[in-house]
C-alpha cells in the first residue's frame, strides 16, 4: 500500500490542502489575510488558500516527525531574517498560526494531544494514506 513516504512532498499537501477545505473545524482566522508567517517575512502569504496548505503541511510533519509541539513546528517554519548589510540570523515561525492550526486538527480528530506535543491518529494516518494511493494512481 502506498503511503505518505512514496509521493512527492508537494503533490500531497495540495491534494490535502483540497480535501481539508472540507473540514468544518478548519477554518482560517479572520486574522488570516493580514498576518505575516513570521518574523523573518516582509509580506503576508499571497495564495488566499494559504491556510488550507499549511495546515496540510503541518499534518505532513506530525505524520513523518511526531509527536511535534509549537516549538518545534515555530522552527520547521522558521527562516532567516534579513538585516541589511548585517550577517543573516535564525527566526522562528509565527507560534500563532502553528498553535491554531494544531487545536484545529485537533477538533478534526486528525491529531491528538500527548505529554511530547501532538501526535497523528488513526483516522490522520488513513487520511494522508488515502489520499497518497490516489495520487500514486
Amino acid at each position: 500500500m502506498t503511503n505518505v513516504y512514496d509521493v512527492p512532498a508537494w503533490d500531497l499537501i495540495e491534494r490535502a490542502a483540497e480535501e481539508l477545505k472540507k473540514y468544518k473545524a478548519i477554518v482560517p482566522p479572520a486574522w488570516a489575510p493580514f498576518v505575516k508567517t513570521g518574523v523573518h517575512k516582509e509580506l503576508p502569504p499571497e495564495r488566499p488558500d494559504w491556510w488550507y496548505i499549511r495546515a496540510a503541511s503541518v499534518l505532513r510533519k506530525v505524520y513523518l516527525h511526531g509527536p511535534l509541539g509549537t516549538r518545534r513546528l515555530k522552527a520547521m517554519y522558521g527562516g532567516r531574517k534579513n538585516r541589511g548589510v548585517k550577517a543573516e540570523h535564525p527566526r522562528p515561525g509565527s507560534g500563532s498560526i502553528a498553535r491554531h492550526i494544531l487545536q484545529q486538527l485537533e477538533e478534526a480528530a486528525l491529531v491528538v494531544g500527548s505529554s511530547g506535543g501532538r501526535q497523528i491518529t488513526a483516522n490522520g494516518m488513513s487520511f494522508l494514506d488515502r489520499i497518497a494511493y490516489n495520487i500514486s494512481q
